[in-house]
């Protein structure tokens, strides 16, 4: 159960900016593309490597920290949000990065996907929650 939430955790960094430090006190910066449960990883357009590199791939044995270097979305915020004015009808999944809205409307930190008349009331929420958060 511990390492199941720890490997969740973890693979919400995919996709997302964190700072690698290895265990000789090197230090990288990019994109995590990947990462197994040795935590060997893939950062793309990586920064702070002191030599011109776009990717790398770091062995997990050597990893001595892995920071999250942007605020995390916070799918439950939203969730509210949403459920504000679709009472009852909003299923957040933060284990997948989804929330749904009528089981018809899926909405990621991505954007939002779906049609019909409820999916412009949606988006101009998750507009809105965007805007806030980039204050």
């Amino acid at each position: 159960m511990v390492f199941r939430r720890f490997g969740e955790e973890l693979n919400a960094f995919i996709g997302k900016p964190v700072s690698v430090t290895t265990g000789e006190g090197k230090e990288y910066s990019g994109l995590l593309l990947g990462v197994d449960e040795s935590l060997n990883l893939v950062l793309d357009k990586v920064t702070g490597a002191g030599e011109n590199v776009f990717k790398v791939a770091v062995n997990g044995s050597n990893v001595r920290e892995i920071k999250l270097t942007a605020k995390p979305y916070d799918f439950r915020a939203l969730g509210e949000r949403l459920n504000r004015v679709f009472p009852g009808l909003v299923s957040v999944r933060e284990d997948i990065g989804v929330i749904m809205v009528m089981d018809k409307i899926k909405v990621t930190d991505k954007g939002v996907e779906g049609s019909g008349l409820a999916v412009d009331k949606a988006k101009a929420i998750y507009d809105e929650y965007m805007r806030e958060i980039k204050k």
